[in-house]
Parts: structure tokens; sequence; C-alpha cells
């Protein structure tokens, strides 16, 4: 870390001097530090690229989105800035914990009443990022739609430009329609973390879960637990605590895989030919 962006920071930003940075794991896309200033810790998030500024401009937007609601907390975001080409997003340190059962049945519950916030339609009022490809939140008011033309049709035609899938490989419109109108029924829009994997939740010292990086939209509630169960990181206990309020329904299993594609598609995306046999896997079974 730059000595001039940390006195950048504590002289203009904090109007404190920071005492110590030191570099943290866990930042694929961006650099993290710890801050400690006179009386407080904070979480820097830096980046230089092209979309950066954006990046971090939705992740604000996403923070306090979820934050409004009063149903979970997240991160409260000080800063989002620039300076000398770094884009700088500073924000409150949560000091952690290793979840205890009784700390996952409180995430469930957390999760299923912010699910219950909704609005008419599906979508945002922004665009935002799931990782660091771009994430289209147009309005829609039918849920199928939005999900083959919001999420799948744009990762499916990413990967025919990448050629990690080929043209014959990638359903149409009328069979990626048919299968989804089918699965999907009596949908209400939740408002969703978006990237619910297991690196995006934590445990307060005290118990309280957040939810950080998040790719915030109104969709189906289901979406986020089918994130969730993708990559693990995730008790029983967090399920049950959360179907206690929103109950499971017929066909789960088989929304659950057409959710977990469109994940498997951004991997693929953005780490390769790694992900193309569990793409493949789903693509045959629902789509062939």
């Amino acid at each position: 870390m730059q000595q001039s962006i940390l006195d950048y920071i504590g002289l203009s930003l904090l109007q404190s001097p920071i005492k110590s940075c030191t570099s943290l794991s866990g930042g694929d896309i961006s650099q993290v530090y710890l801050l400690e200033g006179k009386s407080q810790k904070f979480l820097l998030k830096t980046h230089k690229g092209a979309q950066a500024s954006k990046m971090f401009l939705a992740e604000k937007e996403g923070l306090e989105s979820i934050a409004k609601t009063d149903t979970i907390k997240t991160p409260e975001v000080y800063f989002l800035d620039k300076y000398k080409g770094n884009s700088l997003l500073l924000m409150e340190f949560i000091e952690t914990k290793n979840p205890t059962q009784k700390d996952f049945e409180q995430l469930g519950i957390q999760l299923a009443i912010l699910h219950q916030n909704t609005t008419s339609e599906f979508g945002f009022n922004t665009d935002n990022f799931i990782g660091s490809i771009p994430q289209t939140n147009n309005r829609h008011k039918d849920w199928t739609q939005f999900y083959i033309q919001e999420r799948l049709l744009p990762q499916l035609n990413l990967a025919k430009t990448k050629s990690l899938l080929s043209d014959k490989e990638i359903p149409s419109f009328d069979k990626l329609h048919k299968v989804c109108k089918d699965l999907f029924s009596d949908v209400a829009p939740s408002l969703l973390h978006g990237d619910l994997w297991g690196g995006n939740y934590l445990i307060a010292t005290d118990g309280t879960p957040y939810l950080i990086d998040p790719a915030v939209y109104y969709g189906h509630s289901e979406v986020d637990l089918a994130m969730s169960r993708l990559f693990g990181g995730f008790s029983t206990s967090f399920y049950d605590a959360y179907h206690r309020i929103i109950p499971d329904t017929l066909g789960n299993k088989e929304r659950n895989d057409i959710y977990q594609l469109y994940y498997l598609l951004v991997h693929l995306n953005l780490f390769g030919k790694g992900y193309y046999g569990s793409v493949k896997k789903i693509l045959d079974y629902y789509f062939l």
C-alpha cells in the first residue's frame, strides 16, 4: 500500500492519521487492507481497473439497499473515492468469529426476512456486477423473461464469445423459455443478496450476521439458496431456520439446478474450462 494513499485517507478523509495497514486475503478482484486509525479499524478496498469506480459504487448501493430493510446487517460504507488512479472503498471493519449453529439459525431467519422485502417488478434500479462481470437488471414483470434475458443469455453468449461454449451447446430462447416457464410459477420478487456463497457472509464476535459483497436485485428467493448450496459453507440449521419462515416448495430441486447454472456460467466466464463440465451437465439434462 502506497504511503501517499494512506496519508490521503487519514488526513483528507478521516482527519486522523492511519497507524497501521495490513494486507488481507480474500480479495479476488480488489486489494483489501485492514487500516487502524486512532480509535477505529477500517476495511479498505482498492482497485485500478477501468470499471473499478462503477464496481465500488454498485457494491456501496447494494450494501445500503440491504441495510435499509433493517433485516440483516451490512458493513457501513464511509467513503467511495478515487486518488491517483486508485479507486477506494472505505468501510466498517467487522471483527469475526467462526459461526455456531445458533449463528447459522439467526442468519437463516434474517435472510428469510430480507427476502420478504418485495416490489412490483423483477430487476433493480441500476445495473451492477457479478464478480467483475457486468450484470444487467432491466425490469421485467415476468420472472421467466427476466431470468433468461438478464441472467442466462448474457452469460451463455459471453461463453460463446470466449470460445468456452459452442453455438450448438447453447439452447435456443424458445427452449430456455419452455423449461423455465414450466418450473417458475407463482414467483414474487424478493430483494436478493445475489451472490450468496460462503465467503459473502460474516458472523461478528457478538454473533450478529453480516452480508458483504452483494450483487442485489429483486428476483426469486430460491436464487440465494441455490448459490449458498453450490460451494457449501452453510449448515443445515441455516436452511431449517430459513424454511420456518419461507417454506420449501415443489420443484425446488430442478429450480436449484437452473439457478446454479447462472453462477456456474459466471465461473466458467471468469475462470475458464474448469467449470465447463458442470455447465454442460445442466445444459444437457434440462435443455437437450
